[in-house]
């Protein structure tokens, strides 16, 4: 049997006890603390290694296990759903890389390797690590994008609430920046359901806008066109100079909707019609 086979069902076997050795040697490097809870998880993980390791030490160059590929790919989702830093994992591969070496060396040495069967185990040990952050890195940032675009729908459906205020009347208060997403998102969204609320009159507040572009101010005013339409009667309210320009730069004829200072002078003239 090939001394490389050998040092594979070495591997195999005393997976779990060696791991724990590692583990120990690892944490020794780190210059902070590590909890129980981390130190169990990753005497588990290096077991796995060395399991992944003792299999791909005879393998193609080249090939990984697809359980390591999985690990990292759930290590990097994990660190991103916990909302971590990517950088509290890559922190720790240069002192584990230095220990792994050691420890190839050291097995090496009891089992009377040949210079070339250890640097094939070393190359093993170093391609596993680089496909394991390059996998884990993917996934977290895969797994951010899911958190941030989620984050997203959710601040766009809460920054853009109808709000009835009796019957026949409700408010659209938009707040914050109004970009180009979170125009299209009250186009398509939020206008399809005015109507199911049996509104006739609405006010749509201004006040609340931080920043508006030209392109964005011609979208929300189009707001009022698609109105219209549905024969719902659009108040407009909190509209500063700032903005008004903006909207006459872009065409936006002024002359047919309703403009208060507030939403409160909105309310008393609806009510002196009704």
């Amino acid at each position: 049997m090939k001394s490389t086979l050998t040092v594979a069902h070495y591997l195999k076997e005393n997976a779990e006890l060696l791991a724990n050795k590692i583990v120990d040697d690892i944490i020794g490097q780190f210059g902070f603390q590590v909890s129980e809870t981390d130190i169990s998880q990753a005497r588990k993980v290096y077991a796995e290694f060395l399991s992944f390791l003792s299999e791909s030490i005879d393998c193609e160059e080249g090939s990984v296990p697809e359980e390591l590929l999985e690990w990292s790919r759930e290590n990097g989702e994990k660190t991103a759903a916990k909302h971590h830093r990517i950088s509290d994992i890559l922190i720790r591969y240069p002192d584990t890389r230095m220990v792994f070496a050691d420890f190839i060396l050291n097995i090496s040495i009891d089992f009377g390797l040949s210079t070339e069967d250890v640097v094939l185990i070393i190359k093993r040990v170093h391609h596993m690590l680089d496909v394991s952050i390059n996998e884990t890195v993917l996934a977290f940032e895969r797994k951010s994008e899911e958190i941030l675009e989620k984050t997203k729908r959710e601040l766009r459906e809460l920054s853009t609430p109808v709000v009835p205020i009796e019957n026949g009347l409700a408010v659209l208060p938009l707040i914050g920046t109004i970009d180009a997403d979170r125009a299209e998102h009250l186009m398509n969204h939020v206008l399809p359901k005015i109507p199911e609320l049996q509104v006739e009159r609405l006010i749509m507040d201004f006040s609340g806008i931080v920043d508006i572009d030209t392109e964005v101010a011609s979208h929300i005013f189009n707001v009022y066109r698609v109105l219209a339409l549905l024969g719902i009667n659009v108040m407009v309210t909190g509209l500063r100079p700032e903005l008004a320009i903006s909207a006459v730069s872009e065409g936006i004829d002024f002359s047919s909707i309703e403009t208060f200072a507030n939403v409160k002078q909105a309310i008393e003239s609806n009510k002196q019609k009704n």
